[in-house]
């Protein structure tokens, strides 16, 4: 298979389904965005981390190519009059948000009481799930505008808020991991 297909030469891609949008489109730029961040999920899973937590990501990672697929099927393409998904498509469920609630409601327990705002930082792994946090905030935003446009399954909208939830309390853990302090935001 070839990795080029020349089909984008002139500013235009496919959509799930075959629709023919600008590079541009809103659709692209949500599930665009889900992928930069899925690289930067990556990117953390690559770091001294526990295996827990490389399990974790994994998981999230496969759910942000099932988000990223739905994203990219217009949901005139997504159904059948029988309301089956004609194109196979899994989805993220309601069990892929339980399974973040309940990963950040672990890390919670093991960490000291927030009293402050956390300046990111504090070691180069919780730097990265900031920099991930940061990137799927933006995600969430455009997914959120897209909807306004063309309505999205509800649980994307809904697994994005609570990834960087997870993300920011992963932030905190791997800062407590590493031995390393969080740094208080100080308003003058």
């Amino acid at each position: 298979m070839k990795i080029y297909t020349k089909t984008g030469d002139q500013g235009k891609t496919s959509l799930f389904g075959g629709t023919r949008v600008d590079k541009y489109n809103i659709r692209i730029e949500a599930y665009g965005t889900v992928d930069e961040l899925n690289s930067y999920i990556g990117l953390i899973r690559d770091q001294k981390i526990d295996q827990k937590t490389f399990n974790s990501l994994i998981k999230i990672q496969n759910n942000l190519f099932t988000l990223g697929a739905m994203l990219a099927t217009p949901l005139d393409k997504e159904k059948l009059k029988s309301g089956l998904n004609r194109l196979k498509i899994s989805s993220v469920s309601d069990n892929d948000v339980e399974f973040l609630e309940n990963e950040i409601d672990k890390m919670i327990k093991i960490l000291p009481k927030m009293t402050h705002f956390i300046l990111p930082g504090g070691h180069t792994t919780a730097s990265f799930c900031h920099i991930a946090r940061s990137v799927c905030r933006r995600a969430e935003r455009i997914i959120v505008q897209l909807h306004h446009i063309e309505p999205v399954n509800k649980n994307i909208l809904i697994y994005v808020n609570r990834l960087s939830d997870y993300l920011f309390v992963l932030a905190r853990k791997l800062t407590k991991d590493n031995k390393t302090e969080e740094i208080q935001w100080i308003s003058k």
